[in-house]
């Protein structure tokens, strides 16, 4: 061992920064403080033992191995611990509708969907008169039991006091220091000095962020809170503004311009995407078009990235040194491409900011800032070592986006890139040989097409991970769509603004709406194609580790030691395919049912939400794509207002079983004789209000008190098993655990998770 990192010096550094994130992640996966100390204890004595290997020795190698990812991972482990203390913030403890007076931090116009998006710190004043109940699992809203036949106090959920809070620091439940908040403002209520600075005064219906609503969706009170979001909430009056925004506008206001601008000289959708390109803001472009170019893996383009801030800082700075060349006393007395480096750099920054300075904009933005450094000091460029410097500069300010999607796609695309390159194969394929052009360029098209396939391929188990899809055609699109956008549309972008200060943009407009139209002609093609996207159902953290400690190994390794990687990853597909969708998915406040017909079938769904969130939840969550359909229109589903009953056959064990579901959704009081016989003659009894103790179906009642303990529920009928959100959660400070049954004054401190109904087993 100690000879086999001795042979490879240079390949060690990424693993440390590996390392470090691993620390990170081991802080979420653990589920809370005991563990975090325990682990951190764990690594001491790894270290100290590590110390008593001779240093000089045979050993010396593997020693220092062995010390450095110990120490990384600790590091990690602590850092993210504590930004989580010094950055995240108690949510709400309840729904609740107050009036908010404060200062707006950011403003985001979202047209496409006729609101305005702004962050404030405010103080929440509650209004007299408004109801403020909801029930601990997320409840139904205000006067969450009226009219259920439920007792008042089912109906709501005392607040409960923080760790760590001290007394007077809520009156009522409600927090009296300011909150940062997040408020959806109606399009038709917006008044021009609503703008970030602004004093403003509004009523407003606040929510804590929303745990997932299933188990593997998506996390939004983890993400609010390392953001620093108390609550999200929409507007319910007109704002009154206090004070107006300060003179001299700000990089928001700018930005707004910009896209106004933008949209003003070229318009639908083409329009939209410039503005996303030039400003950073994607909230005009339509519904269908973000779905066009996400299934058509193309999503990369809409967000401010990589490849944007990359495009931006070459541009400038081939023109810098261009320009710069035809002057020879400038030439001779000056480094050309220093200059032109600092000039790149610049205008990196400056797009960075514009766009809005987001995580993954500023992530890319460093890692460029590195290469344009690398470059001035005469060391390689595109290195792994370069990444794994970003890699790790990023996680030193943010180290709650290794566990995000964006962070793990960007860095393993990059990696995939030159890892891909580096490898001898291709190597020898691009090396220089007597041939003719046309061969030449068709050896670089076909080695582009290649690396395509392998990020496609690399990225393809993230995809599924996060978002339970697939995409086929993404690596053919791509090799079109990247360098359009890169040779094509944005230059034309930056020409037609630099030329629309004389009032000469409209041919450079009209150039780039054509190579827009392209894009979205190819992203609609390719979106409509017979299995262009694969839904599956979620991978669990096991499984996707297997995919990540292979691909890291077969990419930071070189020689045949790095084919060890294929092994995990062998392992890792054939769980992927291997796993089974559940059967019954319950969300945490009980309301949204989904029920997958049969395999391979489409999705019933218990309720019509008035939005396509709660749909397109339960869809990913089933590994379906657009096939649902109301419960009641089920071949043998015996449905009344109050409860919908349906029986699935399912193989268990080589033989057919019936399974029977009854599913609550009425709001009225039901007699007591046939909704205990109904329990009784049911496997499965799903409520999103409290169930009397003589509802006893033969399996589980998941009503609104189990619920308010589990989190959402997927449930697979043949294996028995079932997956609950609160069991990934932890004892981190986003997630709220219920009291105790019974329990009477507020506690002081967070109880013990009680066990989990896991797996089916018929009550005693």
């Amino acid at each position: 061992m100690d000879q086999f990192l001795a042979a490879r010096p240079l390949e060690r550094g990424a693993w440390l920064v590996v390392g470090f994130g691993a620390g990170i992640a081991a802080w979420l996966l653990l589920p809370g403080p005991s563990q975090w100390f325990a682990t951190l204890a764990l690594c001491g004595a790894v270290a100290a033992g590590a110390l008593l290997l001779d240093a000089e020795g045979d050993l010396s190698h593997l020693r220092a191995a062995i010390l450095g990812l110990v120490v990384m991972f600790a590091a990690g482990l602590g850092l993210v611990w504590t930004k989580s203390a010094l950055v995240g913030e108690p949510p709400l403890p309840r729904p609740v509708v107050a009036r908010l007076e404060g200062r707006v931090l950011s403003r985001e116009d979202q047209g496409a969907k006729d609101a305005i998006r702004l962050v404030l710190v405010a103080r929440l004043l509650p209004r007299a008169g408004a109801g403020q109940g909801a029930g601990p699992g997320g409840g139904t809203g205000v006067g969450a039991g009226a009219g259920t036949g439920l007792s008042n106090a089912d109906a709501g959920s005392p607040a409960r006091a923080r760790p760590g809070e001290r007394a007077g620091e809520r009156q009522g439940g409600l927090p009296q220091a300011p909150l940062q908040v997040r408020i959806n403002l109606p399009v038709e209520r917006d008044a021009p000095g609503i703008a970030e600075g602004a004093l403003v005064r509004l009523d407003a219906r606040l929510m804590p962020p929303a745990p997932p609503m299933l188990p593997g969706s998506y996390d939004f009170a983890r993400a609010a809170w390392f953001q620093g979001l108390a609550a999200t909430g929409r507007a319910l009056g007109p704002v009154t503004i206090v004070r107006p925004a300060p003179a001299g506008g700000s990089l928001g206001a700018l930005r707004r311009a910009l896209s106004r601008h933008v949209r003003a000289q070229l318009g639908g959708s083409p329009g939209t995407i410039a503005a996303a390109f030039a400003s950073g803001d994607r909230g005009a472009i339509a519904q269908a078009d973000e779905d066009a170019m996400r299934d058509a893996g193309l999503t990369h383009l809409l967000s401010i990235s990589g490849l944007h801030v990359s495009a931006v800082i070459a541009g400038v700075y081939a023109l810098a040194i261009g320009l710069l060349a035809l002057f020879p006393p400038i030439a001779l007395r000056l480094r050309l491409p220093i200059v032109a480096a600092t000039a790149g750099a610049l205008a990196g920054i400056g797009y960075t900011l514009l766009t809005g300075a987001q995580v993954p904009t500023v992530r890319s933005c460093v890692g460029a800032l590195l290469v344009l450094a690398a470059m001035v000091l005469g060391r390689d460029p595109v290195s792994l070592r370069l990444v794994a410097v970003a890699a790790f500069a990023v996680l030193l300010f943010w180290p709650e986006a290794v566990w995000g999607p964006s962070f793990q796609m960007s860095f393993a695309s990059v990696v995939a890139i030159i890892a891909f390159h580096n490898a001898a194969p291709a190597r020898r394929f691009l090396a220089p040989r007597d041939e003719g052009w046309i061969a030449r360029l068709a050896r670089h098209l076909a080695l582009l097409l290649a690396t395509g396939v392998v990020i496609e391929l690399v990225l393809m188990p993230i995809a599924v991970f996060h978002f339970h899809r697939a995409g086929l055609y993404g690596a053919l699109v791509n090799v079109v769509a990247i360098p359009l956008t890169t040779f094509g549309t944005m230059p034309l972008i930056a020409l037609a603004l630099l030329l629309d200060l004389a009032g000469w943009g409209a041919p450079a407009w009209y150039l780039c709406g054509k190579s827009l139209d392209l894009l979205l002609w190819l992203a609609h093609v390719s979106a409509a194609q017979p299995g262009a996207v694969r839904m599956l159902p979620g991978m669990d953290r096991a499984t996707f580790g297997l995919f990540v400690g292979g691909l890291l190994w077969l990419a930071l390794w070189t020689g045949r030691v790095r084919l060890g990687g294929l092994a995990p990853v062998a392992l890792g597909t054939v769980l992927v395919f291997a796993a089974k969708a559940p059967d019954v998915l319950v969300s945490g406040d009980g309301h949204q049912v989904g029920i997958v017909e049969a395999p391979g079938g489409g999705l019933l769904l218990l309720r019509e939400g008035r939005s396509d969130f709660a749909r397109d939840a339960l869809l990913e969550a089933a590994g379906i794509k657009d096939r649902a359909m109301p419960v009641e229109q089920a071949p043998g589903a015996q449905c009344n207002a109050d409860f919908c009953r349906l029986a699935l056959v399912r193989d268990v064990e080589g033989r057919p079983r019936r399974f029977v579901v009854l599913m609550s959704r009425g709001r009225d009081l039901t007699p007591w004789q046939p909704l205990i016989e109904a329990c009784a003659a049911a496997d499965i009894v799903i409520a999103d209000r409290r169930l009397p103790a003589a509802c006893r179906p033969r399996m589980l009642k998941a009503d609104r008190a189990l619920l308010a303990r589990t989190g959402g529920l997927a449930i697979a009928l043949p294996s028995g098993r079932i997956r609950t959100v609160a069991e990934t959660q932890g004892h981190h400070g986003w997630y709220r655990w219920p009291a105790s049954e019974g329990a009477g004054p507020p506690r002081t401190s967070r109880p013990r998770p009680p066990p989990t109904p896991n797996p089916l087993r018929p009550p005693p």
